[in-house]
C-alpha cells in the first residue's frame, strides 16, 4: 500500500517546526514513522503535510539534570533507553519490549507518547514514574505533567501547533525499585494488559509509598490509586501485594477495552496477575 499524496518539509531546528506547522495547518510531525506511516498506508490518516522531525539534533539524547533525574530528548530511540543503564529498570524494561529490534532502533519516545496509543508502554511507565511533557508552540515552552498529557483515546494535551520536546523523568528515591510487566500481542509485541510499578521501602520494609500505573486496558493509561493506597504502611509480602494487586479492579471502571486477541472479560481477569508481579519485582528491587 502507498500512502495519499502529501508535501514533504524537513525542519532544522523546533522554532523551525512550528512555524512550519503555523503556515500549514493540519499537518503533522514525522518523528520515526511507525504509527503515522502505516495509518497513511490505510487510509486512515492523509495530514496533506509531513513536517519532517527526525534530524534535530536537540531533541535526542538522554541526559543527566541536576536533582538526579533525566531529561530524554523526544527523538530519543527506544533501543537508547532500553540500553541506558542510569535510567530506573521500569522505564529500560518497558522500553526493551517495545516491538523488535528494528522497531526499537527507529521509533522515538516523543513519537510514541504523542501518539497516545492504549496499546504503547511507555504511556503507562511515565505515568508510573510522575514524568513531565516539555511542550514547544507558537505561543512558548510548558510542562505537563504525566497524569494531565493523556487524555483519551490517541489525545494527549498537545495544543495545535505544539510539539513535545522532551521527557523529564524525576530523580528515584533511596530505597526505591521499578518494575514493568506485561501481557504482550505475541505478533506485535503491543500490550494487551501491562503494569509499571515503582515502590519505596522504609529501612523497617514497610511501603513508604507507591506509584502504580497500567495500560493495554482503558483508553489511557491510568493510575492505580486503589492500589497504591492498599500498600501504603504495610509490610509487603505475599499476601499484600496480591491483596493489593487485586484493588486494581476498583481503578479500571467498567470501559476495559477487548478486542480479537483478547476480551475485555480476559484483561480485567489478569491485570491483577500483572500487577503483582510488577509489584513484586520492584520490591525486590528495593530491598
Amino acid at each position: 500500500m502507498h500512502p495519499p499524496q502529501f508535501d514533504y518539509y524537513r525542519a532544522g531546528s523546533v522554532s523551525e517546526a512550528v512555524s512550519l506547522m503555523q503556515q500549514h495547518p493540519g499537518a503533522k510531525y514525522l518523528a520515526g514513522g511507525h504509527s503515522l506511516i502505516p495509518l497513511m498506508n490505510l487510509r486512515l490518516a492523509d495530514p496533506g503535510v509531513l513536517i519532517d522531525i527526525g534530524r534535530i539534533d536537540d531533541l535526542i539524547g538522554i541526559t543527566a539534570t541536576g536533582n538526579g533525574g533525566f531529561r530524554i530528548g523526544a527523538l530519543t530511540t527506544h533501543a537508547m533507553v532500553a540500553s541506558h543503564s542510569d535510567l530506573p529498570a521500569v522505564l529500560r524494561e518497558a522500553a526493551g519490549q517495545i516491538g523488535d529490534p528494528q522497531v526499537r532502533n527507529r521509533g522515538t519516545v516523543g513519537g510514541n507518547v504523542a501518539h497516545a496509543d492504549p496499546a504503547s508502554d511507555l504511556p503507562t511507565v511515565f505515568m508510573a514514574l510522575e514524568a513531565m511533557f516539555h511542550l514547544s508552540g507558537p505561543n512558548g515552552n510548558r510542562m505537563v505533567a504525566a497524569n494531565e498529557f493523556f487524555l483519551d483515546l490517541f489525545t494527549t494535551a498537545l495544543e495545535e501547533g505544539e510539539i513535545l520536546t522532551a521527557v523529564e523523568v524525576p530523580p528515584q528515591k533511596a530505597g526505591a525499585g521499578s518494575a514493568y510487566m506485561k501481557l504482550a500481542n505475541p505478533a506485535s509485541r503491543y500490550c494487551m494488559v501491562g503494569a509499571a510499578a515503582v515502590v519505596h521501602l522504609e529501612p523497617d520494609g514497610r511501603c513508604h509509598s507507591a506509584s502504580v500505573a497500567v495500560g493495554g486496558l482503558t483508553a489511557k493509561a491510568t493510575r492505580a490509586a486503589a492500589v497504591e493506597a492498599a500498600l501504603q504502611g504495610q509490610m509487603l509480602n505475599a499476601d499484600t501485594l496480591a491483596s493489593a494487586a487485586a484493588a486494581v479492579q476498583g481503578d479500571l471502571g467498567s470501559q476495559v477495552l477487548g478486542d480479537i486477541h483478547a476480551s475485555a472479560e480476559y484483561r480485567r481477569a489478569v491485570a491483577p496477575v500483572f500487577v503483582r508481579r510488577a509489584l513484586a519485582k520492584a520490591v525486590e528491587r528495593a530491598r
